[in-house]
């Protein structure tokens, strides 16, 4: 016999289930209790990495059915989706997604819909890359600093190079500028390339 779960999340305290697991029910999905997992856990969370996703991973058995409202319930991103639905289609699961007309992910039509939402999802990624590029390169040619500020001013560098050929030590030449180590060393090392 089939048996029907269903993963249902929310991302704050303050909300609540309810609606998804009366959503699924609407849809003609009978699903005991017991196999109703809920949890509240931020949707930036891997559901690999949830507790409640777990638990439920570990129940799961061939011929089994899983359930959600909608794709983000089963993880971040398109790409971490797509292994979600192929990782359970491994273990013999059919996944039903009710935001996709209900259709099993796993199936051939499921599987055709999983290849489109991830080659928009590898298209928008790209697309952010390209912009991310460009606006870097606008502003470097804009004569924008780029990274992470110095911690150390010129005139500061060229003290800690001084206190180091002077005997210093590491530690005492931080304290005295204000600095960690790790910046000091980062000086003392571009000195010796």
């Amino acid at each position: 016999m089939t048996r029907v779960f269903t993963y249902c999340r929310v991302s704050t305290a303050g909300q609540t289930t309810d609606n998804q697991i009366q959503e699924i029910a609407s849809a003609g999905f009978k699903v005991l209790p017991t196999r109703a997992i809920a949890e509240t856990i931020s949707g930036s969370v891997a559901a690999s990495e949830r507790p409640g996703f777990k638990m439920l991973i570990d129940k799961l058995e061939a011929g089994d059915i899983l359930v959600v409202t909608k794709l983000d319930r089963l993880g971040r991103n398109a790409m971490d989706v797509r292994q979600m639905v192929e990782g359970l289609a491994c273990l013999g699961v059919k996944v039903h997604c009710l935001a996709l007309g209900g259709v099993d992910l796993t199936s051939p039509a499921g599987k055709m819909t999983m290849a489109v939402i991830s080659a928009v999802a590898e298209f928008e990624r790209d697309l952010l890359i390209e912009r991310t590029q460009a606006g870097l390169a606008r502003a470097k040619n804009e004569g924008k600093v780029l990274g992470r500020p110095r911690a150390l001013t010129g005139a500061q560098e060229d003290e800690v190079r001084q206190r180091l050929a002077n005997g210093e030590a590491v530690a005492v030449v931080a304290r005295a500028l204000k600095t960690s180590r790790a910046t000091v060393m980062r000086v003392r090392n571009m000195e010796a390339i």
